[in-house]
């Protein structure tokens, strides 16, 4: 089974409820064993400022579906959960599934970027991310997670919230 990491983020529609929702929805994909899940947090928007906060998290999976099969459940939870696909980029959201991470493989083509691809710049994904892996973890690419979280940009406004009780493993 391959070590997945995926990053959920929501900003409308009750974000805290959507992220425990979409849990749910992940612990119970075919052929994947949901892990572990970090602490939520609570972010300011990327791009448009004229947004709610964002709340975000990682989840950890093992799974034996292929990453494009994967990116296709994932999709699926999001339009389950009221994702609607606009033009606008980083505009709001009811549910983001990113993957952020899938074991060692190097993917980069029109649907999917692993290890995503500017993961190494949002303290929103590494901090929950760093809550799930050892602290001498490296990426597909070579990359130390240790390196990229100090060498991320601080972010004064992200704040902690809480594990979600759901699925603390």
């Amino acid at each position: 089974m391959e070590q997945v990491y995926i990053g959920l983020g929501s900003n409308l529609a009750e974000p805290v409820q959507q992220l425990d929702a979409a849990l749910s929805a992940l612990a119970q994909l075919p052929s994947t064993r949901l892990v572990a899940t970090s602490a939520y947090y609570s972010s300011a928007p990327l791009g448009p400022s004229d947004q709610p906060r964002y709340t975000n998290a990682a989840a950890h999976l093992e799974t034996d579906l292929m990453p494009h099969d994967l990116l296709d459940q994932l999709q699926a939870i999001e339009l389950n959960q009221g994702r609607q696909r606009k033009a606008e980029r980083w505009g709001p959201r009811t549910l983001d599934l990113d993957v952020l991470l899938f074991g060692q493989h190097i993917l980069d083509d029109e649907r999917l970027c692993v290890p995503h691809y500017h993961m190494h710049a949002r303290p929103f994904v590494l901090l929950p991310l760093a809550e799930l892996c050892p602290t001498d973890f490296i990426l597909a690419d070579g990359r130390k997670l240790a390196d990229l979280l100090q060498q991320c940009p601080i972010d004064t406004t992200l704040q902690r919230l809480h594990t979600p009780q759901l699925c603390s493993v």
